[in-house]
């Protein structure tokens, strides 16, 4: 079982949602926060609230600039956990350019541009430990999903390959996959979303996975199993199941 308590860890994305939810449980487990994401009112109000210490420093993913000052100002850590995200729903006979080219700025390339100025450091010292968060809807092309659930299954793919090279190495890579959190985001949804976590529950699960020294948490669980049994569907199937009509 993973000690958390008495380490450090950023979390980008932590200013609402399934972020705020996660840091609140991390802070009261003993672990000292570094909060990042836009809102610098936001986080600082979620820092003041918290009951260990934390400190605000803002990043926007989609900025290479504003990553990397943010990763000087914040530092070696032991741990950094992923959490930003953009969504809008919509389907390719929808499509809206600008919003499917910032879904995959901020999930996936966002990513990829912290990682860059965190991963690197942790090899050297042969320590840390990296959560990313993945979604239902990466494991496979689903409706109505453009620009998210491929940004998604981008990101999944990432970890996947990191914990290829990484295993073994004391950087530890870990790879949360969640379905529907209540949020702002989700918020935006029209259609019925079963099992509708909210972001307390959620956050309990990604503590379930930190703890452990599992790769990968899929959760709701009965949930997750639909989309990942859909990975052995043949390709008539999946579509007759998932496809619209």
């Amino acid at each position: 079982m993973r000690k958390l308590s008495g380490k450090t860890y950023w979390l980008v994305g932590a200013s609402e949602g399934l972020g705020r939810a996660l840091a609140e449980k991390l802070s009261k487990a003993g672990v000292s926060l570094v909060l990042s994401a836009r809102n610098a009112d936001s986080l600082q109000a979620l820092a003041d609230s918290l009951p260990g210490e934390a400190r605000v420093v803002t990043c926007d993913v989609s900025d290479r600039a504003s990553v990397v000052a943010a990763a000087e100002a914040v530092g070696a850590v032991d741990g950094m956990v992923f959490l930003a995200g953009a969504y809008w729903p919509q389907p390719a006979q929808e499509w809206n350019a600008e919003q499917v080219e910032a879904m995959f700025d901020v999930n996936l390339t966002g990513a990829a541009r912290v990682l860059g100025q965190v991963v690197p450091g942790m090899v050297a010292r042969k320590t840390g430990h990296i959560v990313i968060t993945g979604s239902l809807s990466g494991y496979r092309g689903l409706p109505g999903a453009i620009g998210y659930a491929s940004s998604k299954a981008g990101l999944m793919h990432l970890a996947e390959s990191m914990q290829c090279d990484l295993r073994g190495s004391g950087v530890d890579v870990q790879l949360a996959v969640p379905g529907f959190i209540r949020t702002r985001l989700t918020d935006k949804n029209n259609f019925s979303m079963p099992f509708l976590m909210e972001p307390d529950q959620a956050a309990e699960e990604m503590m379930i996975l930190m703890r452990s020294e599992s790769f990968q948490r899929a959760f709701p669980k009965l949930f997750s199993l639909v989309f990942r049994g859909g990975n052995f569907l043949p390709d008539w199937a999946y579509y007759r199941v998932f496809g619209r009509k």
